[in-house]
């Protein structure tokens, strides 16, 4: 292992993090916001400085960074990201204690949208368009922005692009990652720029405009008031989040396609179009329980809440324009089997990704065939394309590892907060591991994370993590044999 390596590329990104918080501590100036200006001007100094000492370390190196670099830089980087993007948390007023600021941070660069901040009218607006700009920097992928901006630094970032959950497979519309990077982050900000305008168009403020855009482009869903999306009553605007919340839920290198050779390649991929049937079925179904279902909800006033509810859950954005903790059990039931399935692979979605849950009902389906007929060849194919069966094992091993990691994660919950049913648990690591936002309970759509123990944020900011990069960039750092001098 070259640690100059690992610690020259960690200093550039935290000097690219202290420049972003550069731009927050000017807005705070322009407000202004004396306090919140201040400690967004302590945080950006403090990155820089860290990131420049990291760039003077590793400056004794030139090599390209290894595969096992790669993977140590993708986990450490949203750590170092994490703790350094807390900074302003934990120095503005109201300040937030170290583990809060870590688990409020960890959820912005995560996309998950959870929260310990129990009243955001008392949080300076610097500080909230801070927090919504580690959202949007976290769902393309803050080390995929740095692969596109740094790649003259020639330091392996085809390896460090090639673990970070946001890039996917170039299937051929780029020959290197770093012109797929900078590719996919043009349409990332043509996307943003354009929801930022008709959220403004809509009557929004422009600060409330760019923060809501911020999360909803990266399915991330912080807000910048109490009671969320609910907070404008304007069904236009909810119907343009939700446009927005599906756009960034659709794998970005399906748009690069689109755009260099045409929409043939939409007609094939089986994952957009699942996603899309989905979103339609259950939001027919739940409007239709909750007309029915004992509410006093109208048939369109239910469809208007369902819509918005299973795109922002689906797409684990996390806005919230209803508790629907007081849905109907069956509606309760489909918005947890919505969390679990997430949005497409490539996306700024969290959760296991339908695409892999595509190909894991495939593999169980070819398994059955082949048990009576075994001399009977078939291959798996995704997207009209075949499957290789390292692709194949991969998903069996993301699946089982995230249905483990709910099991422990929710028995570890249920001990550090005795108070919590069952529901509460569960929900509170759905909506963590698979980086959702709001969960059922004691965690709902009226509640936040602010009453948690500390030891319980740590866990929770942990699962993050683990949803985030997928397991595998987070894990690996455990294992000694990462370390091992070569």
């Amino acid at each position: 292992m070259n640690y100059h390596n690992i610690v020259k590329v960690i200093g550039g990104l935290l000097i690219l993090l202290g420049f972003m918080q550069l731009l927050c501590m000017l807005y705070c100036w322009y407000v202004p916001e004396p306090d919140a200006f201040r400690a967004l001007m302590i945080s950006a100094g403090s990155s820089g400085v860290a990131g420049i000492v990291c760039l003077t370390i590793g400056s004794r190196t030139r090599k390209e960074l290894l595969r096992k670099e790669a993977i140590a830089v993708v986990g450490l980087g949203w750590t170092v990201c994490a703790v350094f993007g807390a900074l302003p948390y934990m120095l503005a007023e109201p300040r937030l204690g170290f583990v809060d600021g870590v688990f409020e941070a960890m959820s912005g660069f995560t996309t998950t949208g959870a929260s310990v901040i129990a009243d955001l009218d008392q949080i300076p607006r610097g500080i909230l368009l801070w927090r919504a700009l580690t959202q949007w920097l976290g769902g393309m992928g803050i080390l995929v922005l740095f692969v596109a901006l740094l790649s003259s630094f020639r330091m392996g970032s085809r390896a460090i692009f090639r673990h970070e959950s946001s890039a996917q497979d170039t299937d051929g519309i780029a020959h290197q990652s770093s012109e797929l990077a900078l590719r996919l982050w043009k349409i990332y900000i043509v996307l943003t720029v354009v929801c930022c305008v008709g959220l403004k168009l809509l009557g929004m403020s422009l600060f409330d405009a760019v923060c809501h855009t911020f999360a909803a482009i990266s399915t991330g869903g912080f807000g910048t008031h109490n009671n969320s999306i609910t907070f404008f009553d304007s069904f236009p605007i909810e119907l343009w989040l939700t446009l927005f919340m599906l756009l960034g839920s659709i794998n970005f290198v399906l748009y690069a396609w689109i755009l260099r050779r045409g929409w043939d390649r939409l007609k094939k991929d089986e994952e957009s179009k699942a996603f899309l049937w989905i979103v339609v079925i259950a939001t027919v179904v739940i409007a239709i329980n909750l007309s029915m279902g004992g509410t006093d909800h109208s048939l369109i006033h239910a469809f208007r809440i369902s819509l918005f509810q299973v795109v922002s859950i689906m797409t684990t954005s996390g806005f919230v324009t209803a508790d629907f903790d007081v849905w109907p059990p069956l509606s309760v039931e489909i918005l947890l089997l919505l969390m679990i399935i997430g949005g497409c692979a490539g996306s700024t979605a969290g959760g296991v990704k339908l695409s892999r849950w595509i190909l894991f009902m495939k593999s169980v389906k070819l398994q059955l065939s082949t048990s009576y007929r075994p001399n009977r060849v078939v291959s798996l194919r995704l997207n009209g394309r075949p499957v290789s069966d390292a692709v194949r094992i991969d998903t069996l091993f993301i699946v089982s590892l995230a249905g483990v990691t709910v099991l422990l994660g929710t028995l570890a919950v249920t001990v550090m907060e005795p108070t919590f049913d069952m529901r509460s648990s569960i929900s509170a690591v759905l909506a963590t591991l698979f980086n959702i936002g709001p969960g059922l309970g004691r965690v709902g759509a009226t509640h936040n994370f602010s009453e948690l123990a500390p030891y319980t944020k740590v866990l929770l900011t942990l699962l993050m993590a683990l949803g985030r990069l997928e397991f595998y960039a987070v894990m690996v750092l455990f294992m000694p044999s990462l370390w091992k001098k070569y």
